[in-house]
């Protein structure tokens, strides 16, 4: 690979060019016009000195300004697409340069404004979504409302609409509830509130906490749990495991089968959640954590399409990661991995 000189031995060589090029003319002229012009007096002391300093200087201040135009493009076409990205321009990219710190400079730009250009997109598709989301539910409790209001109505009716619109209340706290979590977790660095508790009691907890729902698609669920301790925020880590339980009962179908167990492999933990519901398809899989996307659109309106967006971005910020295995019509499986946290954390037995 072709070797390049970096910006400060760039300057020296072209200063240094400079200097001898200017160097080399003038002495080229001086001899030139000795051989044409008598110019003895030129060559006396301080008045050859003084020609020559004035000559070298005006054809050196010459190759300068003809040199530097070619020397700082790259700078100028930088600035020049700072520019068009401060105008809210996240397409434009900079050519590279033989110069390793330019070259790398103009890669750490463009690789700026791809993020950047990233978190425009998400930004919008954020805003559209939750602007969809939120106006769902408010349009379908006016419209029952009025109903309600200018009356007629049977008692069964009058009944079934305010069930409507108690459901799609709740659908707006929830809505709220889980963008205010998300909004937190996103904007937190270091977990605080950290305590030693029992995670399989935890994990039993949110699987009592949604009976309601399991029973009612008449679900069971095999609980394999071993006993280990953790140290970590018991409050940020029930989101992880009700969410994951919630997603995995609202897509099994009734009689189906959940899978729940917890093991310890050294210093770390493994969580994982089988279910034979409906599975996913691939493209399915590389979306399911993204903010509002619901691969199923028959389950759009039991869910938001936070909830595990929440859970990957809270198993992150407790260092962990998770993995996902589906088919279509066999099933998911999602395996969440995360560090007990302080050595005194030790397997109760």
């Amino acid at each position: 690979m072709k070797k390049r000189m970096s910006l400060a031995v760039s300057l020296v060589v072209f200063v240094f060019f400079v200097m001898v090029l200017s160097v080399v003319i003038v002495g080229l002229c001086i001899y030139l016009l000795d051989s044409i012009f008598d110019i003895s007096f030129l060559k006396s002391g301080i008045l050859e000195f003084f020609a020559m300093l004035l000559i070298s200087v005006s054809i050196g201040t010459s190759i300068t300004a003809l040199l530097s135009r070619w020397m700082v493009k790259p700078v100028r076409n930088l600035i020049e697409a700072i520019e068009d990205v401060a105008k809210g321009d996240f397409s434009v990219t900079v050519k590279g340069s033989n110069i390793p710190e330019l070259e790398s400079l103009a890669a750490s730009f463009n690789k700026m404004v791809r993020e950047l250009a990233g978190i425009e997109m998400l930004r919008v598709d954020f805003i559209n979504n939750f602007s969809h989301e939120f106006k769902t539910p408010i349009v379908s409790i006016k419209g029952f409302a009025k109903l309600l209001k200018e009356g007629g109505l049977t008692s069964e009716e009058a009944q079934e609409y305010l069930d409507i619109i108690i459901q799609e209340s709740q659908r707006l706290v929830d809505l709220s509830t889980y963008v205010l979590n998300l909004s937190k977790v996103e904007n937190t660095e270091i977990i605080s509130g950290k305590e030693v508790y029992a995670l399989d009691e935890q994990i039993r907890r949110a699987i009592l906490i949604l009976e309601p729902k399991w029973s009612a698609k008449n679900l069971s669920v095999d609980v394999d749990l071993e006993s280990i301790n953790i140290y970590n925020n018991a409050p940020l880590l029930q989101q992880i495991w009700v969410n994951l339980l919630d997603n995995a009962i609202k897509f099994t179908d009734n009689g189906g089968k959940l899978q729940v167990s917890l093991r310890r492999i050294n210093s770390s933990m493994r969580f994982c959640l089988r279910d034979n519901g409906h599975g996913m398809d691939e493209e399915t899989k590389q979306h399911i954590f993204d903010k509002f996307y619901q691969g199923d659109t028959s389950h759009t309106t039991i869910g938001n399409g936070l909830g595990l967006t929440l859970v990957k971005k809270i198993i992150g910020l407790c260092n962990g990661h998770i993995e996902v295995e589906s088919s279509l019509r066999k099933g998911s499986s999602f395996t969440v991995f995360l560090p007990l946290g302080m050595p005194m954390v030790n397997m109760r037995g």
